[in-house]
């Protein structure tokens, strides 16, 4: 995680959820240095290690259940990270992907027979198209106009999944057929983790790629200031759209495994609070940060569930402990780690040399 650069050069520092680019960015000139070999792939490995051996300490179906919202949401958040952590751009609408992508999904397999994997593919690239023709227009905005036309989004779309209750449900929501592919039908939790898990690093080694390359610097240069940006040659629109439908994507990903996994899927998934959900996520992992966008993830999907034993205090002692961990790491957990870790290398070789 440490070796993971950022953000890019925080020339002008642009505010993004109350945080400046310049604080954000701290990372890159701790951990911006990048390495070939192995070592290039920085915590991927480990993550895959940590996948592996993880079913082998779950002792039933409960927590299995756990550990795949875990992945499910983790994904949606390495999208979204990369929109707002890199790019600069809020979007509290992003339950309404998630949620376009389980209903499509669902709804065509379920209601019109298609084999759930060509489901799946057509809700996401549905999506993707949905993401592509709504963010040119809205994409023009920038901060809290930005927000606003990114809620009305996620509004309509959970208004629409509401309403059209003949296709939909209605509120009470809809069955959902497996997933099923090549005669073979995917119904054991363990079955379920592996494809998460195999999504789930997929999704990470894409995002890490993206971040690396020519792309990634442009949404880097975008952050730290666009004027700045178009004044070297950066397509500035063209990245801020092809990032947005990127993340879009992820979410529907996620959002069409969820359906199909739990078999059942509500309009909720779609309404405003899940949006926030998983913009806090991302903000509370760190902001710039693939492994913050996961470890925001992990967290605050396990929390709830361990905060059970406070009753009718639970949400009261999430909220604490989100408010002491923003106050204490401002810069979110990874980043504000990775700053304390290299400063405690930097000490233990000072005093190695002064020895």
């Amino acid at each position: 995680m440490a070796d993971e650069a950022l953000a890019a050069s925080s020339a002008t520092p642009v505010s993004v959820a109350g945080i400046p680019s310049s604080e954000r960015n701290v990372g890159d000139a701790l951990w911006g240095k990048r390495r070939g070999g192995w070592r290039a792939l920085g915590a991927l490995p480990v993550l895959a290690v940590v996948i592996v051996v993880l079913p082998l300490l779950l002792p039933n179906k409960y927590f299995f259940d756990v550990v795949i919202l875990i992945g499910l949401n983790a994904i949606v958040c390495v999208g979204l990270n990369l929109l707002i952590g890199y790019a600069g751009q809020i979007s509290l609408g992003h339950a309404g992907f998630f949620g376009l992508g389980a209903y499509g999904s669902g709804i065509l397999a379920t209601k019109y027979g298609w084999p759930p994997l060509a489901s799946m593919a057509v809700a996401t690239l549905a999506v993707a198209l949905l993401a592509f023709l709504v963010g040119r227009p809205i994409l023009r905005l920038k901060g809290h106009y930005l927000a606003m036309a990114t809620l009305g989004m996620g509004i309509i779309i959970s208004t629409v999944l509401v309403t059209e209750d003949r296709i939909t449900g209605g509120p009470d929501g809809m069955s959902v057929l497996p997933l099923q592919a090549f005669g073979f039908t995917l119904a054991s939790e363990k079955g379920w983790y592996a494809l998460v898990g195999v999504a789930l690093l997929l999704a990470v080694w894409l995002a890490r790629n993206l971040i690396d390359s020519p792309t990634g610097r442009a949404l880097r240069a975008l952050n730290s200031g666009e004027i700045a940006a178009q004044v070297t040659g950066i397509d500035t629109t063209r990245a801020k759209l092809m990032i947005f439908v990127v993340s879009a994507v992820f979410a529907a990903i996620a959002g069409a495994l969820a359906a199909h996994y739990s078999a059942f899927i509500t309009p909720g998934k779609a309404n405003f609070l899940h949006s926030i959900e998983f913009v806090t996520m991302v903000v509370f992992g760190g902001l710039a940060s693939t492994w913050g966008a996961v470890i925001g993830a992990a967290v605050l999907t396990l929390l709830p569930q361990v905060l059970t034993v406070f009753k009718d205090y639970e949400m009261v002692v999430l909220g604490a402990i989100m408010m002491g961990t923003m106050i204490v790491m401002p810069l979110g957990l990874v980043p504000t780690l990775a700053l304390l870790g290299r400063k405690l290398q930097r000490r233990f070789e000072v005093q190695e040399k002064a020895s």
